[in-house]
């Protein structure tokens, strides 16, 4: 799979839409983001760093921050919406929030910014 551009026009129009609308946000809330590719997923990369993936799945729209401790660290911002560790789901017709993207992508840059994040709350 190649980089986001080349994901987005893989995708039927309406999830392209969709799809094509958070990284709208992310590009807007953290410029200067670069495409590229992470564990095979087109991804946007912040500092060379794997940022955020977004990809149409058979049961649902994944977002993909790259960290297991994002969507715990975010939960009150994902109320009502799926999610586990280093995953969250939600249907086409139910996106996201904008304010629930901005809240990934800043809290998977700060610990792009600061790796000690991540170590500190692993213990």
């Amino acid at each position: 799979m190649g980089t986001v551009d080349d994901y987005l026009a893989s995708l039927d129009p309406h999830d392209r839409a969709v799809v094509s609308h958070v990284f709208d946000v992310v590009r807007e809330t953290i410029p200067g983001t670069e495409q590229g590719k992470s564990y095979g997923m087109p991804a946007l990369l912040y500092r060379g760093k794997a940022l955020i993936s977004v990809m149409r799945t058979k049961k649902h729209i994944g977002v993909y921050p790259f960290s297991g401790l994002v969507p715990e660290r975010i939960a009150a911002s994902l109320e009502g919406f799926e999610f586990d560790k280093g995953t969250i789901r939600f249907q086409p017709e139910r996106p996201l929030p904008d304010d629930a993207i901005r809240a990934i992508v800043e809290a998977r840059r700060s610990e792009i910014d600061d790796p000690s994040i991540r170590k500190a709350a692993r213990g």
